[in-house]
């Protein structure tokens, strides 16, 4: 069956209640139900519970699989990354040239920070104080999925990050522009 934008001969992979078919010539999209396979996205508040506990969602579980790091992350974030992925930043980290400070400085903050985070049969994982204390985090955060890995915020310092950037979503998009996107 084709679906008009669906080139034809590509199929398009959904997970999930994500498609329904109206008629042949017709998909409609039920984005609410739609998990893009391999990839994280979107944006989810939380809690931390008393016991340094935070729920990954449940949409984001499967993704991240049993194993997965925790570490710091950039602009006093955390990141959680699926251990595939993991090893894919490690492989870059490790090849960064140690003569250089930055390289260094970058390879010691992430890597010397980071420790294996099991999902317990909740979907929780455990937040160490030195991390909690690095991102700032309080009780409440937002889980931000950014393709391959999920970042942890402070939800007030979220929310400032994201007025800050969403005010400027324009002028990024132009300098960017230059690296094709």
């Amino acid at each position: 069956m084709e679906a008009p934008g669906v080139p034809s001969g590509k199929e398009l992979r959904l997970r999930g209640r994500g498609a329904q078919f109206r008629s042949p010539n017709f998909l409609r999209l039920r984005l609410e139900n739609l998990d893009v396979i391999g990839m994280l996205i979107g944006e989810y508040k939380h809690t931390i519970d008393a016991k340094k506990r935070l729920a990954i969602p449940a949409k984001l579980r499967r993704e991240i699989g049993e194993g997965a790091v925790l570490t710091r992350g950039l602009d006093s974030s955390l990141a959680l990354y699926p251990a595939k992925e993991w090893e894919k930043m490690v492989e870059k980290i490790s090849n960064l040239p140690s003569g250089k400070i930055d390289a260094r400085g970058f390879s010691r903050i992430i890597l010397a920070g980071a420790i294996t985070a099991e999902l317990d049969s909740l979907g929780r994982i455990l937040i160490p104080d030195y991390l909690k204390n690095y991102a700032g985090l309080k009780r409440n955060v937002v889980i931000a999925g950014v393709h391959n890995r999920l970042e942890i915020w402070d939800e007030e310092k979220w929310d400032l990050y994201k007025k800050k950037v969403e005010s400027e979503v324009g002028n990024m998009a132009e300098r960017l522009g230059e690296l094709g996107i």
